[in-house]
């Protein structure tokens, strides 16, 4: 794929979130892209920043989570800066994507520089990270593919590259998903989504990443939410394709699952949809498979506030139905683990609505919703301004 975070947008701007059947949603498509040249090695880069002494996050509810975008940070800095305001936050956990391709950029040969900082800079915050790792290398994929290409003799080499991450991080990061949205055909480098492809790839990582470090937890699924049918111009919906994975086998070969639950125009209490409730026909397809013990991880998530894009929600309506998802969850989703918020900041702004995702700026200024998000976290009082 090998975008810029500006010609990402121009995909976006082709209605790639919006497919058939209403609203089908590709919400993840920054998260997938990757910069045209990745940040370069450490010798062009000298460590600048000293990490100061370890820290702790103190939150009265441990769901609290966000979605970081560090993989494109060139500078250390903006990295510490960052796990420092996710910690004071009161988000004791945070979801980051390491690129393969920036890791074995040739064949082989790990460079691990980038992911060993950002690493350092989480852990010294008492953040604990969930790594997504995908991203296909050049030299693994025809030159006319891009980097969501897969096929099984390659899914073998990503197992490979899964099991070195693994095991390289064992005890530091103990929480990886294995690819992304699989039931969208765009996370498949255009080719129909298939839940038996999926099981195969999900098996191999999971066995690779277990072999590495019997502790991991390893998410499958970060399904996307969408109502396209089985087998869709665009995919197929995220419940049918959860049913089919489990009808494959893929229960096996998963710790917890990985779900994208966005509200839209919806508040968190409306009845099960395309919107934050979601999350209860999801688990009502792992109970009617008799997986009542796995638990769900949201890894995205969340309401956006652009005052002009059709599926947003006013800026008090998205602090307050944010507020209201979290006492939801508590109430009523005991085998909730996290909800993780797209997307704590962006390294460049995207000049659309997608900006309007963000609880902080690129400047790092702490949006509204921060601060409330803050207060509520960590158990404080209320800002006077805020009335829900």
């Amino acid at each position: 794929m090998g975008w810029s975070i500006f010609s990402c947008m121009e995909f976006w701007n082709l209605n790639n979130w919006l497919l058939r059947l209403g609203l089908v949603v590709f919400i993840a498509v920054l998260l997938a892209a990757a910069p045209a040249v990745p940040p370069q090695n450490p010798e062009n880069h000298p460590q600048i920043v000293s990490l100061g002494p370890p820290q702790t996050v103190r939150t009265v509810d441990s769901r609290v989570c966000v979605h970081t975008r560090l993989t494109d940070e060139v500078q250390e800095w903006p990295i510490q800066k960052t796990f420092q305001m996710v910690r004071e936050m009161g988000a004791a956990t945070a979801v980051e994507y390491f690129p393969w391709a920036y890791v074995e950029r040739e064949e082989g040969v790990y460079n691990w520089w980038h992911p060993d900082r950002i690493i350092r800079h989480a852990e010294n915050q008492g953040i604990r990270l969930i790594a997504r790792l995908g991203f296909i290398p050049d030299w693994a994929r025809p030159e006319t593919a891009n980097g969501n290409y897969m096929n099984d003799e390659l899914a073998e080499k990503y197992a490979a590259f899964v099991g070195a991450f693994a095991e390289r991080y064992a005890g530091r990061v103990d929480h990886i998903i294995v690819w992304n949205e699989p039931n969208l055909n765009i996370e498949w480098s255009g080719e129909p989504a298939d839940p038996q492809r999926y099981t195969r790839l999900l098996k191999l990582a999971y066995t690779a990443a277990h072999n590495a470090n019997p502790n991991v937890i390893v998410l499958g699924g970060a399904l996307a939410p969408t109502n396209e049918p089985p087998h869709g111009a665009g995919g197929w919906n995220d419940i049918d394709f959860l049913n089919e994975l489990y009808e494959a086998g893929a229960g096996a070969y998963f710790d917890a699952l990985a779900a994208h639950v966005y509200g839209f125009t919806s508040p968190p209490q409306a009845d099960p949809g395309l919107n934050f409730r979601r999350l209860e026909l999801l688990r009502e397809v792992m109970v009617e498979h008799g997986d009542l013990e796995t638990p769900i991880f949201v890894t995205e998530g969340g309401w956006n506030d652009h005052p002009r894009w059709a599926y947003a929600v006013r800026p008090g309506q998205r602090i307050a139905y944010t507020l209201d998802a979290y006492a939801y969850a508590q109430e009523n989703y005991p085998w909730l683990e996290t909800f993780c918020l797209w997307a704590f900041r962006y390294p460049l702004p995207t000049n659309g609505y997608p900006d309007y995702f963000t609880l902080i700026s690129v400047e790092f200024d702490a949006k509204p919703i921060y601060t409330v998000l803050q207060a509520y976290a960590r158990g404080w009082k209320m800002p006077e301004w805020y009335v829900n």
